[in-house]
């Protein structure tokens, strides 16, 4: 299974989790996530008012400068602590 085959099937595979994983676990997720697929950021920053959009935007600006490997490996390990945290 190649890198980009098993990164799928645990970005497919953290979805089915039983339980929520928390706010900062799916924004570490989310980050790694957009540097995997689209490398570092290339839209501006939400307004003050999208607290939501903000916070995305500052976990995928976090990653700025990781390649997609590098992101797409720790996305791997990210999605296997939460599955096996959360059930699947």
């Amino acid at each position: 299974m190649t890198l980009q085959e098993e990164f799928e099937k645990y970005a497919d595979d953290v979805k089915k989790v039983k339980t929520r994983p928390t706010d900062q676990e799916l924004l570490d997720m989310y980050g790694l996530y957009k540097q995997a697929i689209v490398g570092d950021i290339n839209i501006d920053k939400p307004g003050i008012t999208d607290l939501k959009g903000k916070a995305k935007w500052e976990a995928w600006n976090s990653r700025k400068g990781m390649s997609k490997d590098d992101a797409m490996t720790a996305y791997i390990g990210l999605a296997k602590e939460n599955i096996n945290k959360y059930g699947k």
